[in-house]
């Protein structure tokens, strides 16, 4: 298999990813609540973006991910969902150094975002913004 090289790689573990992310039963209904109409488009282009922003240094993401993910109802088990399956997609279609980034570099979102939202769920002064 190859490695990820370009934003057309990108599209193809993006896309396959969130096809198995819909059909799962625990982070599903998480994104089916604030998906609108279920129009993936609008998320799918913006993961585009941020992945070959990410991985290549295209200027094409802007925004704060956290800042999306702040006021939704995960914890550490959707987290640890969201990258088992993020890793078997990225299994099933590439190999190399590009995929052991994106395992790698989402790990570690995984755990700040997991870290911030504990930190502001458990300290009194920020529960009202959750």
């Amino acid at each position: 298999m190859k490695d990820i090289s370009n934003k057309a790689d990108i599209k193809i573990f993006v896309d396959a990813f969130y096809l198995e992310v819909r059909k799962d039963q625990l982070i599903g209904p998480v994104f089916a609540a604030v998906i609108v109409n279920d129009n993936w488009t609008p998320h799918l282009e913006r993961m585009y973006g941020f992945w070959n922003t990410v991985l290549f240094g295209a200027r094409e993401y802007q925004g704060n991910p956290f800042s999306k993910h702040r006021p939704l109802p995960i914890e550490k088990r959707h987290f640890d969902r969201w990258l088992e399956l993020l890793n078997k997609t990225l299994d099933q279609h590439f190999s190399g150094a590009k995929v052991e980034e994106v395992k790698t570099r989402a790990e570690k979102m995984g755990l700040l975002f997991q870290s911030k939202l504990d930190y502001l769920r458990n300290n009194d002064q920020f529960k009202n913004i959750i």
